[in-house]
């Protein structure tokens, strides 16, 4: 992609306004904060003070809002305590130039380097630098510094204890992550019935999965409906694509397929219930149809082999699924709920719950996050490349707005701080956003400003209405927000006795400045993803192959085999999956040459790999039982597959072809045995075997660029 084309599509994606679900009690309680915060500081200790509180307290109602599946509360306070220190050790260092710099450099490289802790320890701490520039200004003493610290502090206290006092929807985020998993699986039955083959993208059971963590605390107050529904919901996914799937032995048409279709259809209703009733904290309330076509005798007439194990085991997990979105209800929807739940279940096998993940605490995450960043300092590391960009930006930014004949020269760094992200479109798209919700913003206050003087009060109140816009419609467009924003610290420094009349020049050109300084850095000191293009790859490959390997040695002693080593090759794939396709996403946006990696060549291998992926959980949703007959010739094969993409991973990334020899010569072995009588095996075990061997061949054709196939995207994960 030419460089004038990305622009355009960063410029693009930086102005674009969403439609979004609001949260107008969430927006209304943050604000109502601030509006406290900030009526406390003028009564106390003035307006200066007032605005330095108002910074903490903005701030950690911001963080509040992130994707984060800790308690809110914990990161408002996280948020303010962070902010205070950083303005301390800011102001002290604030009278020598070139301490405050030195400084700034060092505390922004870490906020850069917080990015390996997640996107929302990222933002805190990037935050945390930019209000710092402000706050900093403040204070005109020591003392007075410290009376602002506890004041900022002071504002993260008081939003914290509000969402204490006044919960709203507690335990949303995770109940939206758990109903989105489940309706992500009713949609994925729902066209299994169309396309035997429909892809299934797993991100809404990962997201579901990261939901479900919790720390000793929450395990205690979690509420019912939240404990073991997405544990059971995992294991529905493979029941149901091998049910549907026609070489589990159902024909595409016939009796057969009509009742696979009865099944899945009744699948996708039940799950669309327990979604809605977690979702919203009520009863199940099921379709009666539903239940009778989970119910009926025919299954076991019609189906056979596989299909037929599929369907039973259906039947048990959706009864599961029922019992524990109950919620709490009244005693006849419990009752009603249950007896359906018993209903479907009599068609069914029973499956044990999931145990509980656990998140570590605050504390405990110490390490944790210490070990991610330790992880990060590296050479080629992306968030290691933005750590050292940001702080260069910064630094110059502070010099260059302090040099220029302007007040409020942290504007260019605060700005450069704000939009610079580890991924370039990201860092592009927000500067261009930056800038045009700066203009708005800045000129529509500044108008405000000049023909009203609303005085002390009256920008108060004006701050606490854009903070309140700005709560409201943040999740909208990085734009609005940044409008909002943009306002709210006019009239906030308004109240602290700035001058109305040069706010639009200075603080629109020193964002431009700011802006400009990001995008620069990132084109002279990149961290393009294209290059890492096959290294993605061959991890996915490298993780698909364990999957595989690790799913048909559970074939060869099954009195012996344990689902820790499954589920545990199975998260791996999906992340490699996920990460590379997020890799591809964001390559398509660079403005730099495919390093060896086609568009179809990317394409096609994706697309064998889902394959292989696809079949492994097809075998993973029929393994055998304690009792079953050993299979010695899946140990061998598995072994084989093991080395054999260990190694087609390493040669991925070398730019050469895998070759299956080792696969094939198993499997070869395997047919020579079961020819002479020596083993026996299930068919369906060996056609798994076999429809691998063809994954990992149609893999190397696509690579090769020799594939027929060149599907738009991947069938499964």
């Amino acid at each position: 992609m030419s460089w004038l084309r990305a622009l355009k599509q960063t410029a693009r994606s930086g102005l674009t306004i969403e439609r979004r679900r609001l949260e107008p009690l969430i927006a209304i309680r943050g604000a109502a904060g601030l509006a406290l915060v900030i009526g406390v500081g003028l009564a106390l200790f003035g307006p200066v003070v007032a605005a330095s509180s108002a910074f903490g307290a903005f701030q950690a109602a911001i963080a509040t809002f992130q994707r984060s599946w800790r308690p809110r509360p914990v990161l408002a306070l996280v948020s303010g305590a962070s902010l205070a220190v950083s303005t301390f050790l800011g102001y002290l260092a604030g009278p020598r130039m070139p301490l405050f710099v030195a400084l700034l450099v060092l505390w922004t490289f870490l906020a850069g380097l917080a990015w390996a802790a997640g996107p929302t320890g990222g933002l805190i701490a990037s935050s945390n630098v930019a209000i710092m520039l402000v706050t900093v200004t403040l204070p005109t003493s020591v003392t007075n510094s410290a009376v602002h610290v506890v004041m900022i502090l002071f504002g993260g206290v008081v939003q914290a204890a509000l969402i204490v006092l006044f919960p709203v929807r507690r335990w949303g985020a995770q109940r939206d992550a758990l109903a989105d998993a489940l309706t992500a699986e009713a949609d994925y039955a729902r066209r299994l019935r169309q396309d035997p083959l429909a892809a299934f993208d797993p991100v809404p059971l990962m997201t579901a999965r990261s939901a479900a963590a919790v720390t000793p605390r929450q395990a205690r107050h979690r509420p019912p409906e939240l404990r073991g529904s997405r544990g059971v919901a995992e294991r529905i996914r493979p029941v149901l694509a091998s049910l549907a799937d026609p070489a589990m032995g159902v024909p595409s048409e016939g009796p057969e397929r009509d009742r696979v279709r009865e099944l899945l259809a009744a699948a996708g209703s039940v799950l669309d219930s327990a979604a809605r009733a977690i979702r919203g904290g009520d009863p199940v309330k099921l379709s009666p149809s539903a239940v009778a076509a989970l119910k009926t005798p025919d299954t076991g007439t019609l189906l056979t082999g596989p299909s037929r194990r599929a369907a039973a085991r259906l039947g048990a997990l959706l009864s599961d699924v029922i019992e524990t979105a109950e919620g709490e209800g009244t005693k006849e929807e419990q009752a009603e709920a249950e007896e359906a739940a018993e209903t479907i279940r009599a068609t069914g096998d029973g499956t044990p719950g999931a145990p509980h993940r656990r998140r570590p605490t605050l504390l405990r995450l110490v390490p944790v996050v210490g070990r991610a960043v330790r992880a990060e300092l590296r050479p080629g590391s992306p968030i290691l490349r933005h750590a050292v960009r940001v702080s260069v930006v910064v630094a110059v930014g502070y010099l260059i707005g302090a040099a220029l004949p302007f007040g409020h020269g942290y504007w260019a760094p605060m700005a450069a701080v704000m939009v610079m992200r580890p991924e370039f479109s990201q860092t592009y798209g927000r500067s261009v956003a930056r800038f045009g919700g700066t203009i708005v913003g800045v000129s529509l206050a500044t108008a405000i400003g000049r023909t009203t003087d609303p005085g002390v009060t009256g920008s108060a109140m004006l701050a606490v209405l854009c903070a309140l816009l700005m709560y409201l419609l943040m999740r909208t467009g990085y734009v609005v927000g940044q409008a909002c924003v943009s306002a709210y610290v006019v009239f906030l420094l308004g109240m602290a006795g700035d001058n109305w009349s040069q706010t639009v020049h200075e603080r629109v050109v020193l964002t431009l400045v700011g802006g400009l300084l990001a995008m620069i850095s990132y084109a002279a000191y990149p961290a393009w993803e294209t290059p890492r293009l096959r290294g993605r790859l061959g991890d996915w490959l490298k993780a698909d192959g364990r999957y595989a390997a690790v799913v048909v040695d559970q074939y060869a002693e099954p009195a012996e085999r344990g689902q820790d080593d499954v589920r545990s090759a199975l998260l791996d794939t999906r992340e490699a999956r996920v990460a590379w396709q997020e890799a591809l996403a964001t390559a398509q946006h660079e403005p730099v040459r495919n390093r060896g990696l086609s568009r179809a060549a990317a394409d096609d291998s994706q697309h064998a790999l889902a394959q292989l992926g696809r079949v492994a959980m097809l075998l993973e949703a029929h393994l055998p039982c304690g009792s079953a007959t050993p299979v010695p010739a899946a140990a061998r094969l598995a072994e084989a597959l093991r080395r054999a993409t260990e190694q087609g991973a390493k040669e991925v990334r070398e730019r050469r072809v895998p070759d299956w020899a080792e696969v094939r010569e198993a499997l070869a072995q395997w047919d020579e045995q079961q020819r002479t009588g020596e083993e026996e095996a299930d068919p369906f075990v060996r056609n798994g075997a076999g429809l691998l061997l063809e994954a990992l061949e149609e893999f190397s054709r696509g690579l090769d660029g020799t594939s027929k196939q060149n599907p738009p995207s991947d069938r499964a994960d």
